[in-house]
């Protein structure tokens, strides 16, 4: 197996200086003499510029990339989109039945989470309607088998609300009459503990539900669900996304990717444990829906853990390049595909009394288990500082769980329960380094940690600034008056990350303290 560093072999830094100001710079000379007579190191860049690489579409199991290729060569939406959806309806249909053990007390659930940034357009939609046509068909099948089970439900509800009323009548009225309602009160607790259930019906697909309300759906209806949409602006921007619940709602979705058992109290509602629940998430969202909630969430969808779960893909758009293509007679693949899916979902659930899922163990195969532990230490060895995963070691440090779940559902949508194969982890690591160094690429260019994004917004202000007053330095006064940065930690925080990137220098005198560009990111942006 390809070590990591193999695997991002081309993934190298740029010497690109990212988001500074385009600069034509009059007085060139005055540049010159300064460089001459302070003999300024070469800036380093802010971000490392990370290279596309393309989506290993060769390590998808056989019968899920034969049904790729074939959905993508209609629908032309890019590739790492159509797979997400292909694998997606993947962890739908199997997350219910199996866990997954990587080691010795290491286990975790097999269900997924997707997130694909792209622009509304990409057809996200059609592709997950073509993968989750076997689920949808499976919904809509078990919702009509269980119509006896409703009306039953209802009718018994009905009589036990019949009961309960004329029991608490009853109690009422001997109350008022000083008789005694002891026996009134027992037969009332009685009735309450023999309160029917609703009938279990399997509801798997969700698009806008807020982490509450899917929460709920788990506990009470059915144990194992996803939420699949291609207008995640819908999930991102929701009320249950809002400033006063955010930190709630990033931690119930965690809890219900780790398959952690949650309680959720309400204070005018009915409070709910959920327990034993698995989860799928498949989002598509534009960049500039999700830079917006990190602006409203702060630091907590990186802090909390809550994007280093996602898979995550920002493909190149398709748009203008899909001329119109005749819909196959046939679709002998998906067809596949599909027939595939019902089959795992027509295994029984394993569910017990309380309603909480209890899913097999897979476990891996000797040479599995060797190349995980080697794909593990070939990552963790590149978290420290100065590694290539450094910037990322958030999402980095969930990778190897990540792989083990794709070799998990790889394993069994091709071969069944057993031990997971090698080839089955080999493909899935494969799949997983891939969606790292995209997670690379946009953590790294587009978001960013507050502290190199307050770096950068200063660093576009301090280019600007000098570009407008033909300058080459500004008081930190100044800066903190009429810059981007207003708060004083944040910019003495903002002021060392450029410092250390031999960016700006800072100088002071007896009446006041400077802030001086270096004169080679000007002299760069004059060519």
């Amino acid at each position: 197996m390809d070590s990591i560093e193999n695997i991002f072999s081309s993934a190298k830094p740029s010497n690109e200086i990212a988001n500074v100001a385009t600069l034509n710079l009059d007085d060139a000379e005055t540049v010159q003499d300064e460089t001459n007579r302070h003999e300024w190191p070469e800036p380093q860049p802010l971000t490392a510029k990370i290279e596309k690489e393309p989506y290993p579409i060769e390590s998808l199991p056989d019968n899920v990339r034969a049904a790729v290729n074939e959905v993508h060569g209609f629908v032309k939406a890019p590739v790492p989109l159509v797979a997400a959806s292909a694998i997606s309806a993947l962890s739908l249909a199997i997350q219910a039945l199996y866990d997954v053990e990587r080691a010795s007390a290491l286990h975790s659930p097999t269900g997924a989470f997707f997130l694909t940034i792209a622009d509304s357009g990409e057809r996200k939609t059609t592709c997950d309607r073509f993968f989750t046509k076997a689920i949808t068909d499976y919904e809509d099948a078990q919702a009509e088998a269980a119509k006896p089970a409703i009306n039953n439900y209802k009718a018994d509800m009905d009589s036990w609300e019949a009961k309960r009323g004329g029991i608490k009548d009853k109690i009422r009225s001997d109350a008022k009459s000083g008789k005694p309602t002891g026996n009134q009160e027992a037969e009332l607790r009685n009735l309450e503990h023999n309160k029917p259930e609703p009938p279990r019906i399997p509801r798997l697909m969700y698009a806008d539900a807020t982490p509450e309300a899917l929460a709920y759906s788990l506990a009470k209806q059915w144990p194992s669900g996803g939420v699949v949409s291609a207008e995640a602006g819908i999930v991102f921007g929701s009320h249950g996304m809002g400033k006063d619940s955010v930190m709630r709602n990033l931690a119930t979705l965690n809890q219900l990717w780790d398959g952690a058992s949650l309680k959720i109290d309400r204070k005018t509602s009915e409070s709910f444990t959920v327990r034993g629940a698995r989860l799928t998430v498949a989002l598509q969202v534009q960049s500039e829906t999700l830079n917006s909630f990190f602006e409203k969430s702060g630091a907590l969808a990186r802090g909390t853990g809550f994007l280093a779960r996602f898979l995550v893909s920002w493909p190149e758009s398709m748009q203008g390049y899909r001329p119109y293509t005749e819909a196959p007679e046939s679709w002998p693949q998906l067809a596949a595909f599909n027939l595939r899916i019902n089959e795992l979902l027509n295994i029984p659930v394993p569910i017990n009394d309380d309603g909480a899922l209890t899913p097999q163990m897979l476990t891996l195969t000797p040479e599995a288990k060797a190349a995980w532990i080697e794909f593990h230490d070939g990552i963790e060895m590149q978290l420290s500082s100065g590694g290539i995963l450094f910037d990322v070691r958030d999402v980095a440090s969930k990778i190897a769980d990540n792989a083990a779940r794709l070799a998990a559902l790889f394993h069994v949508f091709e071969s069944g329960a057993g031990a997971i194969s090698l080839d089955a982890f080999e493909q899935a690591s494969a799949v997983v380094a891939w969606h790292l160094n995209e997670s690379r690429r946009f953590f790294g260019e587009i978001a960013l940690p507050i502290e190199l994004a307050d770096a950068a917004r200063l660093n576009d202000w301090l280019i600007q600034h000098c570009k407008r007053e033909h300058t080459h330095c500004v008081a930190k006064r100044c800066a903190q008056q009429y810059g981007t940065i207003r708060d004083a930690t944040r910019l003495n925080a903002a002021i060392t990350e450029l410092e250390a990137l031999d960016r700006i220098q800072i100088r002071r005198d007896v009446k006041k303290i400077s802030i001086w560009l270096n004169p080679k990111l000007l002299a760069q942006e004059a060519v």
